[in-house]
């Protein structure tokens, strides 16, 4: 029962922080990447964070400097600190994980709303 389970996600005020979390279960293999992406109504979904088992990350440009992605390896999770959010930033947030030679597993989505 492969699962991705998010959390963490709500109404916050524009400058404020928000920590998003997401708990893998199931895997048979090691999760190779785990990655953030997020969605608004008739947008395509695109990458927020990504990070590797080996730690490498990967941040689009408009999260860079505000949003810091990390995992802990040995329980399955990966997290989103999200600071100085802005308005901007409204959107669902979902959580995927990749295994080696395997398409990309997805959580269902946490919402994150901004205020201005």
């Amino acid at each position: 029962q492969v699962q991705l389970v998010e959390s963490g996600g709500g109404l916050v005020q524009a400058g404020g922080s928000l920590r998003l979390s997401c708990a893998a279960s199931g895997f048979r293999f090691s999760i190779n990447a785990m990655s953030w992406y997020r969605q608004t109504p008739g947008m395509q979904r695109e990458l927020v964070a990504s990070i590797t088992r080996g730690g490498n990350t990967n941040y689009a440009d408009s999260v860079k400097g505000r949003f810091t992605i990390s995992r802990d390896n040995a329980k399955n999770t990966v997290s989103l600190q999200m600071n100085s959010l802005k308005p901007e930033d409204t959107a669902v947030y979902y959580c995927s994980a990749q295994v080696l030679y395997f398409p990309p597993y997805w959580g269902q989505g946490t919402q994150v709303t901004v205020s201005s």
